[in-house]
């Protein structure tokens, strides 16, 4: 790992500062970057809770706005910090703690989840995990107290979410479910065993308690609309991609772009099988056994073999790829939800960046043309090499810069824009991985035009009223070639967390100009690999701190 090379100036200790604050409120923060002195208990997730996380932002805003930055790198912490903190707090205010209940990310879900990153190698390790199974109660009692503020506020989930979430809550109180299975794949016993079986139980009846605050106080209380509004949409666009655009300009290109990428599509369709439309092909390539991988061992030694395959040969090419990011672990995840995902290394590289795969109950069979873009999206030159590049500049980035800053909009977009790059290098010649990353591609596509649609109550395309959710979900269906219920679950997501789905493509789209108007400039100086190492460099970042940082507007 590269030694520190720039002193440490107030910025740095501020932002740093910043990072433990987080870390001692909200100890999951703690567990998902590899900090594990937290990971026997959760944070406060009651409204006291959130008003303390509140008042140690507006303190850090209020110290960093009296620090000069020293040097670019300064700038670049300073402007990012700023920004995270102001929009914070901004949702603070107006009160989405209050009413933060959707499918796939909030309290419900994190929880949860937390475990699949806890260590659970050792006793201690074991003593850690029984510790925060017992305070699975508490952390649930507090989620619901904040709730119950909402109801008195008139601050509440669309009833959509509240349904979706009481059923995800009700499999994780299920007896033989999630929190039974992790303490049976424990290799402790004695008093140890005893205290995690106890936790377990613990940990299954909140959530059953969870489950029915959700079914008999919040639903009846909740919201019938699900979209937001456009002032609190466009603080939640802001927050997602670090950088404001113009929502009604973004949603008509995203119109344009659909279209552009359905059209592609099609003509790839042509060249995997004459004469078929998109729905042809897909069934043709799915009837193709050579494609297809039979298990979830299978499926997991294939992703490994690629990704290994990618850090070998880009690292030789295209990026500069340093000794500890060329390892990164292929998981299939303990959970049944469907998603991909990928988590982080620790600081110290000991826990290696992850890409996990969660496989849903009775699926067995995996085709690898559809897949193999998801393998270049979540590893290399992925989130995996971006994620895990800004970790190894420990020489330049403080902690906050390497383990935590960022956006969706920063994140995301670059993985998209990964996967064309990979498309532009030859990796995706084979037309049937053309069509999956296309597949993709106008999946990301259709949820700008969705996901701003339906929160901003814009009109429908086909010009028949306005978009609501029956509509979101035709959409959706027109415009995927996936099983129902993940479609379902896609756009139940896309109602319930605003502004995230679309800071992919539209990430995707910024990354994509800064490249094209910084190479427009240096004429034959521009080199690609060059840009690649600037921007991973400066770690996660606001796309607006990106092209500031990059093209110096």
């Amino acid at each position: 790992m590269s030694e520190t090379l720039r002193p440490q100036t107030p910025i740095d200790a501020l932002a740093e500062e910043w990072l433990d604050t987080l870390v001692d409120l909200d100890p999951v923060t703690g567990t998902y970057i590899g900090r594990t002195d937290g990971d026997d208990r959760y944070g406060d997730y009651s409204p006291e809770g959130h008003a303390a996380l509140a008042a140690a932002s507006r303190s850090v805003l209020d110290r960093l706005a009296g620090l000069e930055a020293t040097d670019d790198v300064d700038r670049v912490t300073k402007a990012d910090l700023t920004s995270e903190l102001e929009l914070g707090l901004a949702l603070y205010d107006a009160g989405w703690h209050l009413r933060d209940a959707n499918v796939l990310e909030s309290p419900a879900q994190e929880i949860r989840q937390v475990y699949d990153l806890m260590p659970s190698e050792s006793e201690e390790d074991w003593g850690n995990i029984a510790a925060r199974l017992a305070a699975v109660p508490a952390a649930i009692d507090g989620y619901m107290a904040t709730l119950r503020e909402g109801i008195q506020r008139g601050i509440v989930p669309a009833v959509r979410q509240v349904h979706a979430v009481a059923e995800q809550a009700r499999s994780f109180a299920a007896a033989g479910g999630f929190f039974d299975e992790l303490v049976d794949g424990s290799p402790v016993s004695g008093s140890l065993h005893g205290e995690l079986v106890a936790g377990a139980g613990a940990a299954r009846e909140a959530y059953a308690r969870l489950a029915r605050f959700f079914d008999g106080v919040l639903a009846p209380r909740a919201g019938s609309e699900d979209g937001v509004g456009r002032e609190l949409y466009a603080l939640h666009s802001r927050r997602f991609l670090g950088a404001a655009v113009d929502l009604d300009e973004t949603y008509e290109w995203g119109l344009e772009e659909l279209a552009r990428v359905t059209a592609e599509q099609e003509r790839v369709a042509q060249e995997i099988l004459p004469g078929a439309s998109v729905e042809e092909a897909v069934a043709h390539l799915e009837g193709d056994v050579s494609r297809k991988l039979v298990g979830t061992e299978a499926l997991r030694s294939w992703m490994q073999e690629t990704a290994d395959r990618a850090v070998a040969e880009l690292g030789e090419s295209h990026f500069d790829i340093p000794a500890p990011v060329r390892r990164i672990e292929c998981m299939i995840a303990p959970t049944t939800s469907g998603e991909i995902y990928y988590t982080g290394p620790s600081d110290d590289f000991s826990r290696p960046g992850r890409m996990w795969w969660s496989v849903p109950a009775g699926v067995e069979t995996f085709d690898t043309w559809r897949e193999l873009t998801t393998v270049y999206h979540e590893g290399v030159p992925g989130h995996h090499l971006q994620i895990g590049q800004a970790v190894y500049n420990r020489g330049e980035l403080n902690a906050w810069r390497r383990m935590i800053a960022g956006t969706s909009g920063h994140a995301e977009g670059w993985a998209l824009y990964a996967e064309r790059l990979m498309e532009e290098l030859g990796y995706l010649d084979d037309p049937a991985a053309r069509l999956g990353m296309l597949d993709g591609q106008r999946m990301r596509a259709a949820r700008v035009v969705l996901d701003i649609g339906v929160h901003l109550g814009k009109t429908r395309p086909d010009g028949q009223g306005t978009w609501d959710a029956d509509y979101a979900l035709e959409f959706m269906r027109r415009n995927v070639n996936m099983d129902d219920a993940f479609v379902r679950f896609e756009v139940n997501r896309y109602l319930g967390w605003p502004g995230q789905a679309p800071s992919y493509k539209v990430g995707q789209r910024i990354w994509e100009q800064i490249r094209d108007e910084l190479a427009a400039r240096e004429g034959e100086a521009f080199s690609l690999k060059a840009f690649h190492r600037r921007a991973l460099d400066l770690g996660g970042v606001g796309l607006d701190t990106l092209r500031s940082a990059l093209l110096g507007d």
